[in-house]
């Protein structure tokens, strides 16, 4: 399934800006039993990403049945959301640009999740570094070539998933993925100020350990934190919690917080 602006459709004009610059933003969602998870979140992140972007706000009413539509008589599945700052002139002046381009998709839900899940995945460290810039970081904006690069380096090797640092060398997030770790008591997730995702399901989490008895910080850390660390896991909203049982050999077999935030995530 596929909508334009609500039509069903699968072109989008060349000089859609999407297509010239990225300029746009996403969200990908789950979808369980024909409801959209955390939809009001979804569509709330996409009203923040336009606004950071300076994208006209797209009709939220219009989005929202969109969104519902796709989801509808589904099991498990994944919807995602394109929204575009439309059409323009050349170059990268947006005056003239007309309405936002809305974009509705549905896929397949992830089937190796499960197993991630029940198994735990090895994390490999990317060669490929997030450059730092404090207008973007956080938004998860339609320039994702340093993903691309990231999936490509982590296909070489035969890890699930990729340890991503930024350009000062501060852990970040993974490729597709928000980072936790926890050593004692204490719980960590890398700051994203200058670089990263702000996902969904990593302020989910953080506002379930804000209400309990684990101390969590927001901190730019280096690698070596993870080498102390007795558990780690990583975040999204369509894993939605998986735990990590290796980065570059170094092993974890804790799941004391993954197993307190499960149940509360799914």
């Amino acid at each position: 399934m596929l909508l334009i602006n609500g039509i069903d459709q699968n072109c989008l004009p060349a000089a859609d800006r999407a297509v010239q610059f990225g300029d746009g933003c996403f969200t990908t969602a789950r979808v369980r039993d024909g409801i959209v998870i955390m939809l009001e979140q979804h569509l709330a992140r996409l009203r923040e990403g336009c606004e950071r972007l300076m994208i006209t706000q797209p009709d939220g009413d219009a989005l929202r049945e969109e969104m519902r539509q796709a989801a509808q008589g589904q099991e498990s599945a994944v919807v995602k959301v394109i929204i575009t700052r439309g059409a323009g002139s050349r170059g990268y002046s947006i005056a003239g640009c007309g309405s936002p381009t809305r974009i509705v998709s549905r896929a397949a839900y992830p089937a190796h999740y499960d197993a991630w899940r029940a198994q735990g995945i090895r994390l490999a460290l990317s060669p490929v570094r997030l450059g730092r810039n404090p207008h973007l970081a956080g938004v998860k904006h339609l320039n994702r070539l340093e993903q691309v690069l990231i999936r490509t380096h982590l296909e070489q090797t035969s890890a699930d998933e990729a340890l991503v640092l930024d350009s000062e060398g501060w852990v970040t997030e993974c490729c597709a993925a928000n980072l936790f770790w926890r050593k004692g008591k204490a719980v960590f997730t890398p700051r994203l100020d200058q670089a990263g995702v702000d996902g969904l399901m990593r302020r989910h989490i953080i506002g379930l350990l804000n209400q309990s008895a684990w101390r969590l910080s927001e901190i730019h850390a280096p690698i070596s934190a993870l080498a102390q660390a007795d558990e780690v896991f990583i975040c999204n909203a369509l894993m939605p919690l998986v735990p990590v049982c290796e980065i570059d050999g170094h092993a974890y077999a804790s799941r004391e917080l993954y197993n307190h935030l499960i149940s509360h995530c799914e």
